[in-house]
């Protein structure tokens, strides 16, 4: 198949094609609730069973088991599916959902900096029902199959195609020598938008391992490793494959693809490994595809002076290296990882909560900095592949919440008051508003190295100089102080009742800033 430039991409963003084919009927059961997808999660659920989407809700309910709660509060789970395939080369995407959905999630993608259009089969309730919906999916992806441009096109049902139980499993697995991926997202029916990433990744390893079954395939872009590889799962930080590359060199073995790959012939390749490392311990279709190639798959990974020399201990043995080898890999890396900690040490009382599936990891850098970590929450589930980094943290006190809700998080914010939360959006603008210094996981702390030398220093100066900035959270909670509370909130139920000394303390703050401006100026009246 030719491989053409990695910006190729979809040119049209609506694709209702007419081609005439037969017709595929809905059936009573397959009518979409009526309620639509106003109508709750069980709701949805009841009718996609209905609609024949059992196997695939039962599926997901073991590989992604939810909490005490329904699910953590988190953006729609589609998003990160969209992601992996949005990021891939010479992959197509379409969309399948209510037009506000996709709306949803095509501004999303775009805004964490997509740069191709996103496919979208529109319906409406007559289509819906009658199974036109599902003829017009299947002359979009054959009016796109060009083998020239994709090697894969990505097809997802959101919310109400799934619960009226379009049969993506139908479409032609190729079409021009094009693969066709149909996968399921549903709100209901995966919690996370981390886990749907796994959905994808472990539907695309699936097709590729059945391709390999069948006879050869396409060799990696830059051809086969010298080395025997390690197939890395979960999606991290730019530099941390490498680094991880430099800590297996002296077993003899290299890093190999991190899935979600980014080009359809690295599936072969993942699959391919020596042995896989699930870095993020929550892609559990990844996980069995993997398994099922015949590959022993290690948890954890190589964070901090414990991480690292557990991590290669477990991925020598697992791919066979002689113990001496192993030792010889530990000796050269465990020194550097110790210097680079006790260098840029951190101190102060940290709670850490997230979406991503790194909490963990990042929560070992930090205890192994010096910190003091007495609340872990992670909107992902608890898998056997996370029970190492779990069992070292609980070892040194760390209350460890898998499937954490909002609630979860800032239950412990409150108990432990720390001098720095980490989590979600709505955490740090909570602990902001109490004058707690806070940093939003996605972007501040997982968007950095973790692995090895390069991530033992990683988090000191984003971390210190948030907790340094303390006085300066004080100060602005002072000036702020009952600004959109009460009788300043600005919706008022009953009579407003004046806050005892609001007013004095405004007029104080009112009249020294005055002040400054008058110092400011020059005899003239002009500002320097």
């Amino acid at each position: 198949m030719t491989t053409t430039a990695d910006d190729i991409r979809p040119r049209t963003t609506t694709l209702i094609a007419s081609v005439d084919r037969p017709a595929a009927k809905a059936t009573p059961d397959t009518a979409p609730a009526e309620s639509g997808c106003h109508g709750g999660a069980q709701t949805m659920r009841a009718a996609a069973r209905a609609a024949g989407k059992s196997e695939t809700l039962e599926q997901y309910a073991a590989d992604y088991p939810k909490g005490p709660h329904d699910q953590p509060q988190s953006m729609c789970p589609a998003f990160g599916s969209l992601r992996v395939g949005l990021r891939m080369r010479r992959t197509a995407t379409i969309l399948s959902g209510s037009a506000c959905c996709v709306y949803g999630l095509t501004f999303t993608s775009h805004f964490y900096g997509a740069k191709r259009t996103v496919g979208y089969v529109p319906f409406d309730s007559e289509s819906l029902v009658t199974g036109k919906l599902f003829e017009d999916i299947r002359d979009a992806v054959h009016a796109m199959a060009d083998p020239d441009k994709y090697d894969a096109i990505v097809v997802t049902n959101l919310c109400v195609p799934t619960a009226s139980g379009v049969p993506l499993q139908i479409l032609p697995k190729t079409i021009n020598g094009v693969r066709i991926v149909g996968i399921d997202v549903p709100g209901f029916g995966v919690p996370t938008h981390a886990e749907a990433k796994d959905v994808l990744a472990g539907a695309m390893l699936r097709f590729a391992r059945t391709e390999a079954e069948r006879g050869p395939v396409q060799a990696p872009r830059g051809g086969r490793a010298d080395l025997p590889t390690v197939t890395l799962i979960g999606e991290m930080f730019p530099v941390d494959p490498m680094t991880i590359d430099a800590l297996l060199a002296p077993m003899g073995l290299a890093a190999g693809p991190v899935v979600p790959t980014r080009e359809w012939r690295e599936l072969y390749a993942a699959l391919d490994g020596t042995v896989a490392a699930a870095i993020h311990p929550f892609y559990t279709a990844s996980i069995r595809e993997l398994e099922a190639a015949g590959r022993p798959v290690v948890g954890s990974a190589p964070v901090g002076r414990d991480g690292t020399a557990a991590w290669l201990e477990a991925i020598g043995r697992a791919a066979g290296v002689d113990p001496e080898r192993i030792e010889a890999a530990k000796a050269q890396a465990l020194p550097a990882v110790e210097a680079a900690l006790a260098a840029k040490p951190i101190t102060g009382k940290i709670t850490l909560s997230g979406y991503e599936g790194s909490e963990l990891l990042v929560a070992r850098l930090l205890v192994e900095s010096g910190a003091h970590v007495p609340y872990v929450g992670t909107a992902c589930p608890r898998t056997r592949w996370s029970d190492a980094d779990r069992e070292w943290l609980e070892a040194r006190g760390v209350v460890v919440r898998f499937r954490a809700s909002l609630e979860d998080d800032l239950s412990a914010m409150d108990y432990h008051r720390p001098d720095l939360a980490v989590g979600t959006t709505p955490l740090v603008q909570k602990a902001k508003a109490q004058g707690i210094p806070a940093l939003y996981f996605t972007n501040l702390i997982s968007a950095r190295p973790l692995m090895g030398a390069a991530g033992a220093g990683s988090l000191a100066q984003v971390v210190n100089a948030a907790i340094a900035g303390r006085a300066r959270m004080d100060g602005m909670k002072a000036f702020f102080e009952g600004v959109g509370e009460g009788d300043a909130a600005g919706i008022w139920e009953g009579e407003p009742i004046s806050r005892p000394g609001y007013r004095e303390r405004y007029a104080k703050q009112r009249a020294a800033l005055q002040r400054q401006r008058a110092q400011a100026q020059t005899p003239t009246g002009e500002m320097i």
